[in-house]
C-alpha cells in the first residue's frame, strides 16, 4: 500500500513538473505582454492606440502557441512542438477566449501523437524518404488534431467558459455573493476574467450605482489580494528562476493592474485554485460585511485604480479586503507552493544513493561536456555550472561546461549533475551518459571531487 502512495505521489509530481515546463519557460513572454498591457491600454500609463493593438494578438496567439511548442517540445523534441503548435491553433480560432487551457492539452497531446507515430514508422522509412515521409507526416498529423481542435476540443472550452459566466450570475441572483469566488477565481486563471468583470459584473455593477451610488461587483473580479498572496508566497517559499520573476509579477500585478500575470504562477501549480478561491471569497466577505463599494469598473484593476474608483467611504474597507484576501491567499498557498519547491521527504534515502553515486563517479575516464540539468535549465543548473566552471579553470582544466533543463540534455553530454530529486528524469534524457546527484548547487562540496577526478586527464573542449 505504502509502495502504491508513494507510485501515485511520483506521478502527481511528474505531472506537476511537466505543468510547470510548459509555463516557466514563457515567464518572460507573460512579462512582455503584462508591460505592453500596463502601458499602453486606453487605461493604462501611457496611453496608444497604435502599440495597444499587440495586446490583443499578443494574448491570443503568441501567448498559447508559445506554451503549447513548449508543451509538444516536452514531449518529443523540436517535432513534437512544431506539431503542438499546429493542433492548437484549431482550438484557439473555434474560441472566443484565450486558448490557454487548450493549448495545455493540444501542444502536449500534438507531442504524443508525432511521437507515437515516429516510433512505429522510422524503423521501418526506406532509405532516402526520411526528409519526405517526416515532414508530410507531421503536417498531416498536426492538421488533423487542428481540425479535431476547431470541431470539438474548442467548443467544449468555450461551453465550460460560458458555463462559469451563467453560475456567477446564478450565484449573485440568490443573494450568495461571496461563494462567486468559487467560479470567478477559476475562470480568472482560465483568463475569462475580462469577459466575467465587463460581461457580467459591468452591467449589474452599473444598475446598481444608478440605484443606490455605489456597487461592490465593481471589487470582486478586481480585488489584487488573491493573486498577490499567491506570489508572495512563490516569492518566500522558493527558489531559482520562480523566485527570481516574482518581484517583477508583484509590481506588475498589483501597481499594474494587470492580474493576468499571476495566472502562470496557478497554472504551474493547479491546487493554488484553492488559495485564489479562499482569497476571493474572503475578500468579498469582508466588502460585504463592511458594506464598501465602487462608482465603476477599476481599469485595470490596480490598487491605486481601486482607490480611484472606491465609493466615499469605502476607501478603508476596500484596503480591508485585499489585505485580507492577500493574507488569506497567501496562508492556503504557502504549504502547496513549498511542497512545490521542496526537497523530497524521502531526501535521506536519495543522499545515501547520491553517496554512492559520488563512490561510483571515480575513476571516470574521458570527459569533455559536462551538463547540469534543473527543471527550467535556467536558474540553478546557471550557478552551478558557473561555479564548478571557475573551479576547473583554477584547476587549469579545459572542459565545456553548460546549462539545460532536465527533459532536454543534450545527447552528447558525458556527464550530467542533477539535483538528487531530478536524477532519474535526466538519465531518462540522456541515458548514455554519466550521472552526478547533488543537493545544492551554489555550494556542493562535490564540485572540488569532480575537479580533482578530472585532474590529470586531457579533456578536449568541445
Amino acid at each position: 500500500m505504502q509502495g502504491t502512495a508513494l507510485g501515485a505521489r511520483a506521478h502527481i509530481q511528474r505531472f506537476g513538473r511537466f505543468l510547470s515546463g510548459m509555463v516557466m519557460p514563457n515567464i518572460g513572454a507573460f512579462l512582455a505582454w503584462a508591460l505592453i498591457t500596463a502601458l499602453f491600454i486606453p487605461t493604462g500609463w501611457l496611453p496608444s492606440e497604435k502599440l495597444a493593438a499587440l495586446v490583443g494578438p499578443m494574448i491570443t496567439y503568441m501567448l498559447p502557441m508559445l506554451i503549447a511548442y513548449t508543451g509538444g517540445k516536452l514531449v518529443w523534441g523540436v517535432r513534437g512542438g512544431v506539431v503542438g503548435v499546429i493542433a492548437t491553433m484549431g482550438v484557439i480560432v473555434g474560441a472566443d477566449v484565450p486558448m490557454f487551457l487548450g493549448a495545455m492539452m493540444m501542444g502536449p497531446l500534438g507531442g504524443w501523437a508525432i511521437k507515437k507515430w515516429d516510433e512505429v514508422v522510422e524503423p521501418v522509412i526506406p532509405v532516402g524518404f526520411e526528409m519526405l515521409i517526416n515532414n508530410f507526416s507531421a503536417g498531416i498529423i498536426g492538421g488533423l488534431l487542428s481540425l479535431l481542435g476547431l470541431i470539438v476540443i474548442g467548443p467544449v472550452i468555450n461551453g465550460l467558459s460560458h458555463f462559469l459566466m451563467a453560475g456567477v450570475d446564478s450565484i449573485i441572483s440568490m443573494g450568495l455573493l461571496p461563494l462567486a469566488s468559487i467560479l470567478v477565481e477559476p475562470g480568472k486563471i482560465l483568463f475569462l476574467n475580462n469577459a466575467i468583470n465587463h460581461g457580467v459584473f459591468g452591467p449589474l455593477g452599473i444598475q446598481q450605482v444608478q440605484e443606490t451610488g455605489k456597487s461592490i461587483l465593481f471589487l470582486i473580479e478586481t480585488n489584487p489580494g488573491p493573486g498577490l498572496g499567491i506570489l508572495l508566497a512563490y516569492l518566500f517559499f522558493t527558489k531559482g528562476t520562480v523566485r527570481d520573476t516574482t518581484p517583477g509579477a508583484i509590481i506588475i500585478h498589483f501597481f499594474g493592474g494587470i492580474h493576468e500575470i499571476y495566472f502562470p504562477y496557478v497554472l504551474m501549480n493547479p491546487v493554488l485554485i484553492l488559495a485564489v478561491i479562499a482569497g476571493g471569497f474572503s475578500g468579498v466577505l469582508t466588502n460585504v460585511l463592511l458594506s464598501t463599494g465602487a462608482f465603476a469598473t477599476p481599469s485595470p484593476g490596480s490598487i491605486f485604480a481601486l482607490m480611484a474608483v472606491a465609493a466615499k467611504g469605502s476607501h478603508l474597507g476596500i484596503l480591508m479586503a485585499v489585505i485580507v484576501s492577500t493574507a488569506v491567499s497567501f496562508i492556503v498557498a504557502m504549504p502547496f507552493v513549498r511542497r512545490f519547491d521542496r526537497i523530497n521527504r524521502e531526501a535521506g534515502d536519495k543522499l545515501e544513493a547520491a553517496k554512492k553515486q559520488t563512490q561510483d563517479f571515480k575513476g571516470l575516464g574521458r570527459v569533455s561536456k559536462i551538463v547540469f540539468a534543473c527543471d527550467a535549465g535556467m536558474g540553478s543548473s546557471a550557478m552551478g555550472a558557473n561555479r564548478l566552471k571557475k573551479k576547473l579553470k583554477a584547476a587549469g582544466l579545459n572542459v565545456h561546461v553548460e546549462h539545460a533543463p532536465v527533459d532536454e540534455v543534450p545527447t552528447d553530454a558525458d556527464l550530467v549533475i542533477s539535483h538528487v530529486n531530478l536524477t532519474e528524469r535526466a538519465r531518462q534524457s540522456a541515458p548514455n551518459a554519466r550521472h552526478f546527484s547533488i543537493t545544492n548547487f551554489v555550494n556542493a562540496p562535490e564540485y572540488d571531487e569532480i575537479v580533482a577526478e578530472l585532474s590529470g586527464k586531457t579533456p578536449v573542449d568541445v
